[in-house]
């Protein structure tokens, strides 16, 4: 859509960063676990924004891209990579009705909440594939001035990867604070699995 387009090209057109340059507090936290139990090193960041996510994983070897709406955040992802030398792979993409049409070891879904694309995220991981899932939950505080549409609810994550085949490393459900979040890692179900 235009409009989301135009909205996270303000956000990111600003000259600093609009979430920081360091990776997620999650995924820095789990990267470990993700280097001993991906299948390869394909990765996706989905709505990448600047790329902060996708820099940390190319970073550790692995080959990524990166999506996102906004010119303006891709812009910005791009010029990161290059000063350090890493080659990822980024795409700007409204990704309402998209379809992935490639195979990955590695998706990541941060900040970002479009339920029909869950599905298609988890067709999209190789066997044994990991989907680390990280995004604002609700709260009376941000249902009161946003579209509920745009929060989980309490408790959905995990319902709704609970429907897949496959099983659930790590889940959790931060409701303090200024913006509350639900955490997960799924691991698709392949022909043999490491233990976690």
């Amino acid at each position: 859509m235009e409009t989301d387009r135009i909205k996270w090209n303000e956000r990111f057109g600003s000259e600093n960063s609009f979430l920081g340059e360091h990776p997620s507090p999650f995924l820095a936290g789990e990267v470990e676990r993700l280097l001993r139990l991906a299948p390869g090193r394909r990765a996706l960041d989905i709505a990448c924004g600047e790329g902060r996510n996708s820099i940390f994983l190319a970073r550790h070897g692995f080959r990524v891209t990166g999506i996102d709406i906004s010119d303006a955040g891709i812009d910005k992802a791009v010029r990161r990579a290059r000063a350090e030398g890493l080659e990822i792979d980024f795409h700007r993409m409204d990704l309402d009705g998209w379809q992935i049409d490639r195979q990955y070891d590695l998706l990541l879904n941060f900040n970002f909440l479009l339920r029909p694309l869950i599905p298609e995220e988890v067709r999209a991981l190789a066997p044994g594939g990991l989907l680390l899932f990280d995004t604002i939950l609700e709260s009376p505080r941000l249902l009161a001035t946003h579209n509920p549409d745009f929060f989980l609810r309490y408790g959905e994550l995990e319902r709704t990867f609970q429907t897949f085949e496959g099983e659930i490393l790590f889940s959790e459900e931060c409701r303090e604070g200024e913006a509350p979040t639900a955490r997960l890692l799924f691991r698709k179900k392949g022909a043999e699995l490491q233990r976690a």
